[in-house]
């Protein structure tokens, strides 16, 4: 941590010690220009994560009890994103931004947060993704602070399973919080879902219809090996090609000719079988079973400030340290550029067991690593 005395700024030694490891593990990386790794790919869509902190207790993302929460003075405070942001954008290509959690909604801050960036970024395009609760309340003022987008995550309409899946009795104020964004005009409003098998995948073709009714978008999503339980199995997760099948048995589905450019999901256009009448959109996210990693667009920053250039990444590096300490945007931008570059080809979880002994889940859940 920085020490003021009066006089300039002391640097703290780990965090220096800390930057030239970094640089000399780096060596070959650029100097200048955007976030790129040893296999070509451009990092230009930053996540941040601004709280672990959660309302819900997600199964396949947190344990029900005893999460240890980050201190609050370990946190980003809105001035501190403001600045990466700026460096992001201005100095490394970044062209989209979405803030993550835990949830969001959960710092009081977050239009204050938001409206920064715009003031700095006025074409930047700023998302979020949350769980809705409490969005009915603020989703016009958000929109005012300049959010663009968002994807809310839902994973059933049916109430007895949304209580047994998040460990809350929240559907309610979730489905006010979708209509409450959609009248704030966030355009397209998209919901992430996650199949879990016996619980929710018999819920597929209802989830569906209830987005296609509403203009939503949405998002299934293979379960992860990010539960906080680590109690994830290859056998549990219900597949891209299951869920596939499941949807394609009730509708027509046609691939979607608009490129992904990085994006997760594959996207099918959804039309009714018997009129051949285009309903909507839907995407698949196959991060386990059918791999995008050679087209990542992705950098990630943690709630406490971190690097993290996989979201399956067992390493971080610590930019706050840095930030904090009095370091430059120029010397900041160069430790970014130099843990990206260090960038894995992929995540090795395509392989059949889980990616043999070369696959360890992280020991952060979800909620701790941001979305």
């Amino acid at each position: 941590m920085a020490v003021r005395l009066g006089i300039p700024t002391v640097r703290d030694a780990s965090a220096q010690e800390a930057a030239a490891a970094l640089a000399r593990r780096a060596a070959g990386a650029p100097t200048s220009g955007g976030l790129v790794d040893t296999f070509g790919r451009l990092g230009s869509d930053l996540r941040i994560s601004l709280t672990d902190k959660c309302n819900l207790r997600c199964t396949y993302c947190m344990p029900a009890e005893g999460m240890q929460w980050m201190p609050q003075s370990s946190l980003l405070t809105p001035a501190e994103v403001r600045r990466l942001v700026s460096i992001a954008v201005s100095d490394l290509g970044v062209r989209e931004l979405r803030l993550t959690g835990g949830e969001p909604l959960v710092r009081p801050d977050l239009e204050d947060i938001i409206s920064g960036v715009r003031a700095d970024h006025p074409r930047l395009p700023i998302s979020i993704t949350t769980n809705a609760v409490g969005l009915d309340r603020r989703a016009a003022d958000l929109v005012s602070a300049g959010l663009d987008r968002i994807n809310v995550s839902l994973d059933t309409v049916d109430a007895e399973t949304y209580r047994e899946m998040a460990r809350r009795d929240r559907l309610a104020p979730v489905l006010r919080g979708i209509d409450a964004a959609w009248r704030a005009g966030l355009r397209p409003v998209k919901v992430n879902a996650v199949l879990m098998r016996g619980v929710n995948d018999d819920q597929a073709d209802e989830l569906l219809a209830f987005c296609l009714e509403r203009g939503l978008e949405l998002r299934f999503i293979e379960q992860m090996p990010l539960d906080g339980d680590h109690g994830w199995t290859r056998d549990g997760m219900v597949t891209a090609v299951e869920i596939r099948e499941r949807i394609g048995s009730r509708w027509r589905l046609e691939p979607d000719d608009v490129p992904r450019d990085g994006a997760p999901a594959q996207r099918w256009i959804v039309r009714d079988p018997d009129s051949d009448v285009r309903l909507g959109r839907v995407g698949i996210i196959a991060s386990v079973t059918e791999p995008f990693c050679g087209d990542c667009t992705r950098t990630r920053l943690t709630a406490e400030g971190r690097i993290r250039t996989c979201l399956f990444s067992h390493e971080e590096f610590d930019l706050l340290s840095l930030l904090r300490a009095g370091h430059s945007d120029a010397e900041l931008a160069q430790v970014w550029r130099q843990a990206t570059w260090l960038k894995p080809a992929a995540h090795g979880m395509d392989a059949p067991g889980l990616g043999g002994a070369d696959y360890v889940q992280p020991d952060r859940s979800m909620s701790a690593i941001g979305g």
